[in-house]
């Protein structure tokens, strides 16, 4: 394990696209959504404890799932739990973070990390966060892990690298590649997601980044200085009793943007390193199918108990011990969730955030 390293996991998001599972009350990474026994994030948590000790490992979520946190990850401190005010996009959470973790340690060398995806190739994404680790020590470098890509997928940004660019730090793997990156790209048609995945130049943007605070400080104040103020400010108050009255005070004032926009797409000294990790954002009912166990006719379901005739094709998620019964029923989603009865068609799924929407202003926030 390497003792300047520190991680953080962003734990604040709704998981709308999940609703009904994911509610405001209790969104996606708190949920066993794969049936494993453990919620998302405490696997999210499990995996990073391989390469950090736990008073390393930070989560970063919104002041309304501080006891979730808690009570799912009980090892962790609540001094190592970061509690945003508002919902103000990454860049503010991941500044807060960074600023608090360098007043600790100024040699600190940070992954951030989603709380709620899905890495079938363990050992592979823990080689390759290893990797980047030594090359953002030994370089003023802003790194995130690529997703190689497997097929043209509209709904995911993409990262274009350079090509010829590898840099190889003393004593790195030969094979390692540590791409510059050349551009952010939002998330194409289906015809430019075709040509990005056939040129090879290409990778999925999974959110998951590494570098030094030294150098995340320092792009903080050459690209978003105002940013760079408001967090700075408070580098007497960090890791005391008044902490949290500097950040309640100071952070809903902060900016309402992304990392991306804030400082990787404006930032020169940003690289890629392309892995094949068994990746997926868990961002859609489609996306959780597609890795989900399935039947003989391509259905995926939570149920120990179910009867599914002339149905294929589907998704169906019910209360533990509610059995199924199903038929003619052919790529639809079919979540129960105690309050809500989801039947929504597979390919409607990217209406569902507006449905969620639509229930909570007709019936009020108890569909939220």
């Amino acid at each position: 394990m390497k003792s300047n390293t520190y991680i953080l996991i962003m734990a604040g998001g709704v998981g709308s696209r999940f609703w009904p599972k994911s509610r405001n009350s209790f969104p996606k990474q708190f949920i066993d959504i794969l049936g494993t026994g453990k919620s998302l994030l405490q696997l999210t948590y499990e995996r990073f404890l391989k390469i950090c000790p736990n008073e390393n490992i930070y989560i970063l979520t919104n002041e309304g799932y501080a006891q979730l946190v808690k009570d799912q990850l009980p090892a962790i401190v609540s001094e190592n739990i970061l509690l945003e005010p508002s919902r103000n996009n990454t860049a503010p959470c991941i500044a807060y973070a960074t600023y608090k973790i360098a007043q600790l340690n100024p040699a600190a060398n940070i992954v951030v990390a989603p709380s709620d995806h899905l890495i079938l190739k363990e050992t592979e994404f823990l080689d390759k966060i290893s990797l980047a680790l030594d090359f953002t020590a030994d370089h003023d470098a802003l790194l995130t892990l690529g997703i190689s890509p497997t097929r043209p997928d509209t709904g995911y940004g993409y990262i274009k690298f350079e090509q010829g660019t590898k840099n190889k730090g003393e004593g790195f793997e030969p094979d390692l590649e540590v791409l510059k990156v050349d551009a952010f790209l939002e998330k194409p048609s289906l015809e430019k997601a075709q040509a990005y995945l056939a040129s090879g130049e290409y990778v999925w943007n999974a959110g998951i980044f590494i570098w030094s605070t030294k150098s995340l400080i320092k792009s903080f104040e050459e690209n978003a200085p105002e940013i760079a103020d408001l967090f700075s400010a408070g580098a007497k108050d960090y890791n005391t009793a008044e902490e949290r009255s500097f950040i309640q005070t100071n952070y809903p004032s902060s900016p309402n943007i992304s990392i991306d926009y804030a400082i990787l797409e404006k930032a020169k000294n940003v690289y890629t390193i392309p892995a094949e990790i068994g990746w997926s954002d868990l961002g859609t009912w489609a996306s959780l199918h597609a890795v989900a166990e399935k039947d003989e006719q391509n259905n995926a379901s939570n149920c120990a108990a179910f009867d599914l005739t002339e149905t294929s094709n589907c998704i169906i998620q019910l209360p533990k011990g509610k059995a199924a019964v199903i038929r003619g029923l052919e790529d639809f989603i079919v979540v129960d969730d105690e309050q809500v009865l989801l039947i929504y068609p597979k390919s409607k799924e990217q209406e569902i955030k507006a449905v969620s929407q639509g229930m909570v202003s007709k019936f009020g926030a108890t569909y939220e």
